[in-house]
């Protein structure tokens, strides 16, 4: 089994990679090792996002064993981080990356009997009524939860008084009108999926409306445009995959096209009625 938080300081080779990832704002994430976190990334760092949603979300306060469903996780980082950091027993779901994948990756992180995971799409969860103690989703929730009626089908799944916490690229605010971002019109133009993008007081009309939750959070990340630019160069520099990097390179293309810096990162967090 690798050890994926070993000493930043260890290996050599990966000093300076480590030392360019090495953020003061997200210490957890931190001590996890550089190439794994790229190597297994599909856009913008999962880890760091989860950290700076945890402390809305109440992750501390959890009781060791709570579950938790992770959905739209990806290549199961964000499971992991929530089994290691917070002893807590994951659902990890997701639609792109099959469960055999992830176990792997699972097992090899050490948290095998920590994190299950599954196949599922976000509107058909097979999981009965009240069975997660909390709900977190990264970068993901915009492909499915700007529904006004998913949130309700979605917390079903919680407890009563349980937690969801979702964290997502967003914009600062809503554009008036019909029209996007001036500036970066072209890339709405080549890609109607940002219209999923919306700012936090966006998600909070959204989420108090539907009468489901408590919206306890919903905020921007300071600033996180230049995480969001960091992050992606380094991938474009360091990714395996040339897909991966690619999209890196884009990523890159658009921070650098955001003169105005409206795009970063909504947090939203929300108590189940």
């Amino acid at each position: 089994m690798s050890d994926i938080t070993t000493d930043i300081t260890s290996t050599t080779s990966n000093d300076d990679l480590a030392s360019r990832l090495t953020h003061p704002r997200f210490p957890r994430s931190s001590r996890y090792d550089a190439r794994w976190t790229i190597e297994n990334q599909m856009g913008p760092n999962a880890l760091w996002l989860l950290e700076w949603l945890a402390p809305a979300l109440g992750l501390e306060e959890l009781r060791p064993g709570a579950r938790v469903l992770d959905l739209g996780c990806g290549r199961a980082m964000t499971s992991v981080f929530l089994a290691r950091e917070y002893d807590v027993q994951v659902t990890a779901a997701d639609l792109w990356v099959k469960p055999d994948e992830n176990a792997a990756r699972i097992a090899e992180a050490g948290v095998a009997d920590r994190v299950l995971p599954v196949f599922a799409e976000a509107h058909d969860l097979p999981f009965g009524e009240g069975t997660f103690d909390a709900i977190v989703s990264i970068d993901a929730y915009q492909y499915f939860g700007t529904n006004d009626l998913y949130l309700p089908t979605l917390t079903r799944l919680l407890k009563p008084g349980g937690r969801i916490g979702v964290v997502m690229p967003a914009l600062r605010e809503e554009p008036e009108g019909d029209e996007p971002p001036a500036h970066l019109k072209e890339y709405w133009q080549k890609d109607p999926g940002f219209w999923a993008f919306h700012s936090p007081a966006w998600w909070r009309r959204l989420w108090a409306r539907s009468r489901a939750v408590e919206v306890e959070a919903a905020d921007w990340l300071d600033d996180g445009w230049r995480d969001w630019l960091l992050w992606s160069e380094v991938c474009a520099e360091e990714s395996p995959s040339e897909f991966m990097a690619e999209m890196a390179r884009w990523s890159v293309e658009l921070m650098h096209a955001d003169v105005e810096h409206v795009l970063g990162f909504a947090r939203v967090v929300g108590r189940r009625l």
